[in-house]
């Protein structure tokens, strides 16, 4: 699938996509449950937290 095809079925930008696969951007918890339903996945199979995700900043 690609970014494109995934925004539109989600209604955001490709461009969001992009950022959250870069890891630049945290999606909602309605975005997340959203493209988790696309792929007929869990959200934690689609996210993973990082060890990183667990220090202060």
């Amino acid at each position: 699938m690609t970014q494109a095809g995934l925004a539109k079925r989600v209604s955001v930008s490709r461009q969001t996509i992009n950022a959250i696969e870069l890891g630049k951007y945290v999606p909602s918890t309605l975005l997340s449950l959203k493209i988790a339903h696309v792929f007929g996945a869990t959200v934690n199979e689609i996210f993973k937290l990082e060890d990183a995700d667990w220090q202060e900043k």
